[in-house]
């Protein structure tokens, strides 16, 4: 993955996965790799993995499970704060 200057990294890797989601790689519902495999993936330390996870689940991007994993949030529930 190439890194723009003025990007931080966990930023690059935010946008990189709201990408595959926008292209369809990764869907609604659908599992997205956790954080040791998105880091070889990315070519990023598993800490940056993990910020950029975190703020996609802050932003309602994504959504998790305990004991299941990270995935991809329905299209009505990202930005819906009210539920």
């Amino acid at each position: 993955m190439d890194f723009k200057p003025d990007e931080l990294r966990w930023q690059a890797v935010a946008n990189e996965i709201r990408r595959r989601i926008a292209d369809g790689v990764y869907r609604p519902g659908m599992p997205v790799p956790g954080e040791p495999r998105l880091a070889v993936e990315l070519g990023v330390s598993k800490g940056t993995a993990r910020r950029a996870l975190n703020a996609l689940l802050a932003d309602g991007t994504l959504y998790s499970v305990l004991g299941k994993g990270t995935f991809v949030s329905r299209p009505s529930e990202v930005g819906d704060t009210e539920n």
